[in-house]
């Protein structure tokens, strides 16, 4: 009976949002893919949906608090050995160390080190019960732990998905409760690094090129600098094109003229959101981010409604990763931002962020069903918080 329960208490609109995502982002990579090598990936793309909706479901339904709690230590440990056997093992693909080969199948651990960073965090933060958080005693620590993932997954190297962890760590410790002034004193920290690659690369570009790998400062080039090497910029500005060749309503499905040229290289994975300009123009790529926006607005109501703060913290820390991932991955392919390697959340094609963002919903959707306190914790709620 209290299984029954629990499955009548499965946040609906979310699971609906997500089909919709889902579905999207199937029609765009049947778009980016047929005639190619590549086509049917569509098909598989539908089928990895369906298979992982079991270990969302399975997720939803299990405890979180457990997770956060008993497991939280031994989770991060595990993530963190697993991006320890990439640099011993892992293939290399286009010029990046990110994946493990198990069973014939690829899987990219550097996208589940980010959910157990996240109930690892949680877990930290509801030791404070909702109180300040200190610098010594708590910030610096939660920095450490997201540090040692990101050391080495700069190592790979996946700039896109080191960002994203960083995304993750502000959004956390803002609900935990950081000082005002101490988040003005971190921002201003990413600030001026931001403000000292910039500065040297046009004050001492041969410093800069001993502190930073080559291709990264490759794509600081194009990205401050276009012009300065047509040939590294080809990628971004045929993105730029393709999506402002879409204009209002796009040139219809299948009719993306740059996308069938096979101008935009991996069109069906990091580079899904140029076929959506195109072939749906500002109408599809408005209703691409209404999705998100339906799908974040109500996961914050899901956070605010938990009267345990584990789970407000896991839900903030979930929506902070896909916030800057969303950003990240349209930014980059209409100029605002460096091109990197980022997936684009339940579009791009790619089992691996298929399979982390599903769990990460499982991890939502258990914060619903679980809601009410147990007893364990005092009955607080991020809705009495930051004010």
């Amino acid at each position: 009976m209290q299984l029954i329960q629990k499955i009548k208490n499965i946040d609906i609109p979310i699971f609906l949002i997500l089909i919709g995502l889902v579905g999207f982002g199937t029609i765009a990579i049947y778009s980016a893919t047929v005639g190619t090598k590549y086509e049917g990936m569509h098909i598989t793309n539908l089928i990895l949906f369906a298979v992982f909706c079991i270990p969302m479901l399975f997720v939803a339904l299990f405890d979180y608090r457990i997770l956060a709690g008993k497991f939280a230590w031994l989770l991060y440990g595990v993530g963190i050995v697993l991006l320890l056997l990439v640099m011993l093992t892992g293939e290399d693909i286009n010029g990046s160390v990110r994946w493990l080969s198990i069973g014939g199948a690829q899987i990219q651990p550097s996208e589940l080190a980010k959910l157990s960073t996240i109930l690892l965090i949680g877990h930290l933060l509801h030791k404070r019960e909702g109180e300040n958080l200190r610098i010594v005693q708590d910030i610096v620590p939660m920095g450490i732990l997201f540090s040692v993932p990101v050391l080495f997954i700069l190592k790979q190297p996946d700039l896109g998905t080191s960002l994203v962890f960083v995304g993750i760590l502000v959004g956390m410790i803002w609900i935990g409760n950081i000082r005002f002034l101490h988040m003005l004193i971190f921002i201003a920290v990413i600030a001026v690094a931001v403000g000292t690659v910039i500065w040297l690369y046009y004050g001492d570009y041969e410093l800069l090129s001993r502190i930073v790998k080559p291709h990264q400062l490759s794509r600081i080039q194009v990205f401050l600098d276009p012009a300065s090497d047509p040939d590294k910029s080809w990628h971004v500005n045929n993105a730029i094109i393709a999506i402002s060749s879409g204009e209002l309503s796009g040139e219809g499905f299948l009719q993306g003229s740059y996308i069938k040229s096979g101008y935009i290289p991996y069109a069906y994975s990091d580079s899904i959101f140029v076929v959506i300009g195109e072939d749906f123009g500002f109408v599809g790529s408005a209703l691409l981010l209404f999705l998100y926006f339906l799908l974040i607005y109500r996961m914050i109501l899901i956070a605010m409604d938990s009267k345990s703060l584990t789970g407000s913290y896991l839900v903030i820390g979930i929506v902070s990763m896909l916030v800057i991932q969303v950003f990240e991955n349209i930014g980059m392919h209409i100029g605002l931002l460096p091109l990197t390697g980022i997936a684009l959340p339940f579009i791009s094609y790619g089992g691996s962020s298929m399979l982390t963002h599903m769990l990460a919903i499982g991890l939502v959707l258990s914060v619903k069903i679980h809601r009410y306190n147990d007893g364990t914790e005092p009955v607080k709620s991020v809705s009495m918080m930051r004010r």
